[in-house]
């Protein structure tokens, strides 16, 4: 945890539960930590490699709005330290998020990985640029050989982050991982069962 997760999540309700409940002392050593917000290779590895991740955000009217966001591997790119972008597919067409982010800027987005038990929260506030508006960055940020047609680029200026506990996640495995495994397996598989084979 750090202190500019604690910064932007722990408001003073948030707070008082805490000590309600016994774990504000612990969380407040934690508050004292220092900033982070600057990207390593653990996260940037870990993001490069999704195909999925949840986006949150704030309409005007202070609802929250949660969307899925999928492409291929590596769809989400890690720009520099502080900054992710990808290309907006054209989806449904009700534009909530991106009415949302024109609004307040604000996202907030989990990466679970399933198989590993792990999952990242990150804070960032958003720009929005028109696909004809930035060509290049477009071409940078579209994938290859699929076929989505993209309508803008969604840069996410990170301002916090946080790798939770894994406690709770199930693991689930995608049918890539499971082939890849079963690809292990048949020699071996093979060689018990049929020795003479």
């Amino acid at each position: 945890m750090n202190q500019n997760f604690t910064k932007l999540a722990f408001t003073d309700t948030v707070k008082g539960f805490q000590e309600q409940h016994g774990s504000r002392q612990s969380y407040a050593k934690m508050e004292q930590s220092g900033d982070q917000f600057v990207l390593t290779d653990r996260e940037k590895g870990f993001l490069e490699a999704f195909e999925s991740f949840y986006l949150a955000t704030v309409g005007a009217d202070g609802w929250p709005y949660v969307q899925f966001r999928g492409g291929p591997p590596g769809f989400l790119h890690v720009l520099d330290e502080t900054t992710l972008g990808f290309a907006d597919f054209r989806g449904n067409r009700q534009y909530i998020s991106v009415g949302n982010l024109t609004d307040t800027q604000r996202a907030s987005l989990i990466l679970v990985d399933y198989s590993t038990q792990q999952r990242l929260k990150i804070w960032a506030e958003a720009e929005i640029q028109e696909a004809a508006d930035a060509p290049d960055l477009t071409k940078q940020l579209t994938p290859e050989n699929y076929n989505a047609r993209i309508e803008r680029v969604i840069l996410l200026h990170i301002r916090a982050y946080d790798w939770n506990c894994p406690q709770h996640i199930t693991p689930r495995y995608t049918l890539a991982q499971i082939a890849n495994e079963i690809t292990h397996l048949n020699p071996q598989i093979i060689k018990s069962c049929c020795p003479d084979e």
